[in-house]
């Protein structure tokens, strides 16, 4: 099995691992036990950054640490169109409404909703996953 985490010495300030092109990430173990990070961070417009506590878009491996990466599905609004919502719920406050043909790149799909981002760089939401269709080539 591999080890992404880099071999050498534990203890404290012990490199974690490394991304090209970014600073390196450490982490720390205090006397209590407790672990920390440090390293690069952004300050994010959470309406168009594809990041959850659980999950981010590939492409920002490197810029924001969460657990799991995803890679994009491309599918598309079906004809009659959809609301965007901020939240997997139909209660959830709408964030746009996209029209049927819109592009909406699935990062995570549960409970009936999808949650991804439209085209590459528009609204991250929730859609319900009636409202998509696999996206022909």
């Amino acid at each position: 099995m591999m080890d992404n985490l880099i071999p050498g010495p534990g203890g404290a300030k012990r490199l974690l691992f490394t991304l090209p092109g970014h600073e390196e990430l450490t982490v720390s173990v205090h006397p209590t036990g407790e672990f920390s990070l440090s390293g690069p961070s952004v300050k994010l417009d959470a309406p168009h950054w594809p990041v959850r506590g659980d999950l981010a878009h590939v492409r920002l491996a490197g810029q924001v640490f969460v657990p799991h990466y995803a890679a994009p599905m491309e599918h598309t609004v079906v004809a009659s169109g959809a609301g965007l919502r901020v939240a997997g719920t139909a209660s959830a406050d709408l964030r746009d409404q996209l029209p049927g043909g819109t592009l909406f790149n699935v990062l995570d799909m549960a409970g009936g909703w999808a949650w991804g981002q439209v085209g590459e760089d528009g609204f991250v939401g929730y859609l319900p996953l009636e409202a998509l269709e696999e996206r022909r080539s």
